[in-house]
């Protein structure tokens, strides 16, 4: 059943998955898991805390799947639920350390989950970001696009837009200006 999803989109498989597919699960957990698993491991030093917050997500993932609204690309979606994780696990870890482990376990149960609240920042973050990246000049803005979203290499971008390496990195870095200097004024004004 594998090929049957491996060619859809992940638009495709998110709806599969809202229909309770466990084949288009299967599919997204096998495109995204090293990745996050990689992201966590390098942050956490722990290939077993790293493994655990990953099987979190995909878990968290599984049991939302009716109701999952995902206004971004999956990759990203994932790579931030991943990233919210890990500095939850390195603050518990903090904390811990600082206050003994009965002390860590009863400030963790008072700990407040304001994750509904930090994803409804992040989307308006992101859309933001999303329309400040759609003004960008054409060629800045897909240059933009393939290093951020596809996650080309520099050299990468170089050789398939035939600019030199340093032609890329002064488009991402006036991407990156442009969208930083908007992004202050925006958070200014909330």
């Amino acid at each position: 059943m594998k090929e049957a999803t491996s060619h859809l989109s992940d638009e495709s498989l998110i709806q599969l998955l809202k229909l309770s597919s466990e084949e288009a699960f299967g599919e997204i957990y096998e495109r995204y898991w090293k990745r996050l698993f990689t992201a966590a491991a390098n942050k956490l030093g722990s290939h077993e805390e790293a493994e655990d917050i990953v099987q979190q997500v995909f878990i968290s993932i599984w049991l939302r799947r009716e109701d999952l609204e995902i206004h971004s690309q999956l990759r990203s979606y994932l790579s931030v639920a991943v990233k919210y994780r890990v500095l939850k696990h390195l603050n518990a870890r903090a904390r811990h350390r600082h206050y003994g482990d009965e002390a860590a376990e009863e400030a963790l149960l008072h700990l407040p989950d304001d994750s509904t609240q930090q994803w409804m920042e992040y989307y308006e973050t992101n859309g933001r970001i999303n329309n400040l990246v759609a003004i960008l000049p054409e060629k800045c803005r897909l240059v933009f696009e393939m290093s951020r979203v596809e996650g080309y290499t520099h050299k990468q971008i170089a050789a398939e837009l035939q600019l030199s390496k340093k032609t890329v990195e002064w488009y991402i870095g006036k991407a990156i200006k442009f969208i930083k200097s908007r992004l202050n004024v925006f958070f200014l004004t909330m």
